[in-house]
């Protein structure tokens, strides 16, 4: 019997392959091996905000997506899955439709009219600046790699339309900003936890993480743009503190200026854990300080859980639900403390930042989570992501 190959897809034309396999292959047996992107777009007032997720998940044969809107408090999600073959080059799941428009500097992010919800839109996302790469996530547990992968992010503006119960909203660049990451590799929180294995305790009890993941549009008052991806990781318990940042400010010209620490000054709400704002101070690579002012714009927010992010009803990312499964929900508050904990914290806040001393104001997309305890700032013990 010949060895077997993966299936030919028109990919296969081209001189791009990595590994000794077709495209419609990957290069490890993984089944937690994901492609994904993410992406989101915000009115600069914070009035409205939509958001998008895609994943193939190629060793589970499944591709699955979500579509969302979020006005308020309230928030209406869209979510489909399908199996991968026998299509896995087409970025489509039912209603919902992911396409490259001109490679690393225009997508196009599509919910058609649908039977789930009473949303759709058609929005594209123009780069600003170019796609900047993050550092390799790589989780270890014991002596297994829990997760290996590469992402990048990329900021700019949005234009299109939105229909929510009939009535259609523009998008235009001037008054719309866009966020966006591609990611692939080995995954955490793939498909239902295995039954057969060591559980997972996760954090310890009493201690405290924090994080933010934060691309902003920043505007200096030359009307010149810039780019700022805010991102630290920070774990605490008694007689042990780490912390990790990597940040930056990048630029159209692709140069970059590092962030090499930051100091949180943040306050969330203690019933729900929503970020409320407040200061951020840097340090950049030359040593210089700055410090950010984070204003969350309004009660908008994109629940990443309604998103399948860890998981949301029993349900998970890369889940066999059949040859094709649409299902959504409308919450009218997703603020309250009950629902908060149904759909975890993790969530695409539009936020306004401020720089105190270039002046520069800009408008990004603030995925915030503070776990466990932190005394300091009012929140109890209160173990729930």
């Amino acid at each position: 019997m010949p060895n077997p190959v993966g299936t030919l897809l028109p990919a296969d034309e081209n001189f791009t392959h990595q590994v000794t396999e077709t495209f419609a292959a990957v290069g490890t047996t993984d089944p937690a091996w994901t492609e994904k992107v993410c992406a989101m777009a915000m009115a600069n007032d914070g009035s409205l905000q939509i958001g998008f997720g895609l994943g193939k998940y190629t060793n589970r044969n499944v591709m699955d997506a979500y579509a969302a809107l979020s006005r308020g408090k309230e928030q209406l999600t869209v979510r489909a899955s399908r199996r991968l073959s026998p299509q896995p080059d087409v970025t489509s799941v039912g209603p919902i439709h992911y396409e490259i428009v001109e490679p690393l500097k225009a997508v196009r992010f599509r919910l058609e009219a649908n039977d789930t919800q009473p949303i759709a839109f058609d929005w594209l996302f123009e780069a600003v600046v170019p796609p900047f790469a993050e550092e390799r996530t790589h989780l270890l547990r014991d002596y297994r790699v829990m997760a290996d992968l590469v992402r990048y992010h990329q900021i700019g503006t949005a234009s299109g339309w939105i229909e929510l119960d009939g009535e259609r909203f523009e998008m235009t660049p001037d008054t719309w900003t866009s966020t966006r990451d591609h990611s692939w590799g080995v995954r955490y929180d793939v498909g239902i936890p295995p039954a057969d294995v060591e559980p997972n305790e996760g954090i310890p009890a009493g201690a405290g993480f924090m994080m933010i993941w934060c691309p902003v549009l920043m505007t200096l008052p030359d009307n010149q743009q810039y780019g700022m991806h805010l991102h630290f990781t920070w774990f605490s318990m008694p007689g042990l503190e780490q912390k990790m940042v990597t940040s930056r400010i990048e630029f159209e010209n692709g140069s970059e200026i590092a962030i090499n620490d930051i100091q949180p000054r943040l306050q969330f709400d203690p019933a729900n854990r929503r970020l409320l704002g407040g200061e951020l101070d840097c340090t950049l690579a030359d040593g210089s300080q700055r410090t950010l002012t984070i204003e969350v714009m309004a009660d908008t927010g994109i629940q990443l859980g309604a998103g399948l992010y860890f998981g949301f009803d029993g349900h998970h990312h890369g889940e066999w639900r059949g040859e094709l499964n649409l299902e959504g929900e409308r919450i009218a508050d997703c603020s309250t403390p009950e629902m908060a904990r149904r759909l975890h914290q993790i969530r695409d806040t539009v936020v306004r930042v401020t720089d105190n001393t270039t002046r520069a104001v800009g408008v990004g997309n603030c995925q915030p989570i503070a776990y466990g305890p932190w005394p300091d700032i009012g929140l109890a013990d209160d173990p729930w992501m």
